[in-house]
């Protein structure tokens, strides 16, 4: 599984937060962050590769055909890397082709394909928190931040299993 992990000692601690949320809070955080910002990371998700975007659109697309609960579901057993069929393909992609399937999923939130964070949500006062010094990092800092926190997630492909 790849796993870049940047030196910055800034981008490391705000990983490490967003880590320390519980599964659903860090799910609602990245939803509130992708709306809030989502504009200027628009341009940043889809530039990876031909190849990776086809091969993040198709794990997306494999999300999309299930009911809301089980999208709930594929998403907490990435984020606790729990052994599953998905989590081991989402391990075997790259870090950009990661960072772009969680755009994909912000985006089918949006449109209702995936599952949403209910309206009346509000983040609980860490999240909020944590939520404002994202919002204050520099643009490159941010992408940086999300592919480092998307990075480790999902569970390693097994020698001779089916991914």
């Amino acid at each position: 599984m790849t796993s870049t992990q940047t030196n910055d000692p800034t981008i490391r601690e705000h990983v490490q937060a967003w880590q320390s949320l519980n599964v659903d809070q860090q799910l609602a955080l990245f939803w509130f962050i992708y709306k809030e910002i989502g504009r200027s990371i628009t341009p940043a998700a889809p530039g990876a590769s031909t190849a990776s975007s086809e091969i993040a659109e198709g794990l997306f697309n494999q999300v999309k055909e299930l009911s809301h609960e089980q999208q709930l579901q594929v998403q907490r057993d990435l984020i606790n890397k729990v052994d599953t069929q998905l989590s081991r393909e989402y391990g075997s992609l790259g870090d950009t082709t990661k960072l772009l399937f969680w755009y994909l999923l912000s985006q089918g939130m949006q449109n209702g394909t995936i599952i949403p964070i209910p309206d009346d949500y509000q983040l609980p006062s860490e999240s909020k928190v944590l939520f404002g010094r994202i919002q204050g990092l520099a643009f490159e800092q941010q992408i940086t931040l999300f592919r480092d926190y998307v990075s480790p997630m999902g569970a390693e492909a097994k020698a001779g299993a089916e991914i």
